[in-house]
């Protein structure tokens, strides 16, 4: 069955419709697919199922996806590349996050303390669906470039999966790539877009603190590691707004603290945990350093002996203009000029930055909450759900952008 279709441009679109556009049973099948994906949730570089699923659906439309050599993770081409103008890649990602899910829905999670709580799902089928209506259009002769469906494993285990797939070679061959993440603040139906940043880096903190402890009665004869943790906790972040352009929003909040066992015993040692986000490229290159030394001198102080391991996470996500042009063009061929709104930059991490050390690129977020709907819904929470016309809206853009992409000239 021809999966294709044309319809008119909604207000300020392109004056003729591009092709490329979803048939009912392409869209029930795209659904059912995300329902099933949302069922059986897997986590980082564990995605064989999903895996498994993607790469059957794509051999079925007569593809020849490759999977990444974690055996998670693929890679699929569609039509005939020409060396001398790069491909356009559309990147997904597969993960599910280890928290319960907990909607009252008949597709929920089927794996305890697993969910596709921050949409992945959604993601993953976007780019499917996308790749099946670009594979027909290759067939009937419409597909005037070469494509590239990415599907990434592992972009919630930092420092991200993304930085493997690179090392995979998946951008060989890539000039550009594009990707969206679920929006519950944006409508379905509307992306929000913006040139520039749009998330944040995004770095993980350990810190332990060792001391020869002792009683509490005498807490001038031990080094007293519960009044160092907090005062790591709190001051640490207050060093740093004053070490840092402000502009930079370089930030650390701690998720964990934790020390001793009993109230009179002044304990040996003492963990923290948190994260370093900031909003600028330069600040995060600099932050180890910035950090290190704020809590070397806040330990030192309270005679603590500190050990601090910086886990690198990701870089801003930061649109390219041109890229993100492509995108805001193929989003309004589709649903019109309304259909793009500007979003903020957001103080969460995504690895597809990683991608963009190598190949300018753009990440829109692709509205999923209900219009109308007054609930406050937000990303990995175990009640995450989305608006399922969301994947009609996501394959059709991506559809857009390569077929925008591969006209010359552009």
């Amino acid at each position: 069955m021809n999966q294709l279709k044309s319809r008119e441009p909604g207000p300020g679109a392109a004056p003729a419709a591009l092709p490329g556009t979803l048939s009912e049973p392409l869209r029930a099948e795209l659904i059912a697919f995300r329902r099933d994906l949302h069922m059986h949730p897997e986590l980082g570089n564990q995605e064989f199922r999903t895996t498994a699923a993607v790469k059957a659906r794509l051999e079925a439309a007569g593809l020849r996806p490759r999977v990444l050599p974690g055996g998670t993770g693929l890679v699929c081409d569609i039509g005939t590349w020409d060396r001398r103008r790069p491909m356009l890649a559309i990147r997904a990602d597969l993960d599910a996050l280890p928290i319960p899910d907990v909607k009252t829905v008949p597709y929920r999670s089927t794996e305890q303390n697993r969910a596709h709580a921050c949409g992945h799902d959604v993601h993953t089928t976007t780019v499917l669906g996308a790749g099946l209506v670009l594979a027909e259009l290759d067939r009937q002769g419409r597909l005037p470039a070469a494509v590239r469906l990415l599907f990434q494993p592992a972009e919630e285990v930092l420092p991200g999966g993304a930085a493997d797939a690179v090392e995979a070679g998946v951008l060989d061959g890539v000039g550009r790539i594009i990707a969206v993440h679920c929006d519950p603040k944006v409508d379905a139906g509307r992306i929000g877009l913006r040139t520039g940043p749009i998330t944040s880096a995004c770095d993980r903190l350990e810190v332990t603190l060792d001391g020869p402890g002792g009683h509490t009665a005498r807490p001038h004869l031990t080094t007293d590691l519960v009044t160092a943790a907090a005062r790591i906790a709190v001051d640490v972040p207050a060093v740093l707004a004053r070490r840092a352009d402000a502009r930079s929003g370089l930030s650390v909040t701690w998720g964990r603290i934790e020390s001793g066992h009993a109230p009179n015993v002044i304990p040996q040692h003492a963990e923290l945990s948190g994260t370093v986000r900031c909003l600028d490229l330069p600040t995060w290159r600099e932050a180890p350093d910035l950090v290190h030394a704020a809590i070397d001198e806040i330990a030192t102080l309270h005679r603590a002996k500190s050990t601090v391991d910086y886990v690198r996470g990701v870089p801003p996500v930061v649109n390219d203009p041109v890229v993100t042009e492509l995108v805001r063009d193929a989003m309004t061929a589709r649903r019109g000029l309304d259909s793009v709104e500007d979003t903020e930059q957001s103080l969460g991490g995504e690895d597809f930055s990683w991608y963009l050390e190598h190949v300018p690129g753009a990440m829109a977020r692709l509205g999923v909450r209900t219009p109308g709907d007054t609930r406050v819904r937000d990303l990995h929470a175990g009640d995450f759900d989305v608006d399922e016309r969301a994947i009609e809206v996501g394959v059709e853009l991506f559809t857009a952008a390569a077929l925008l992409d591969g006209t010359p000239g552009r």
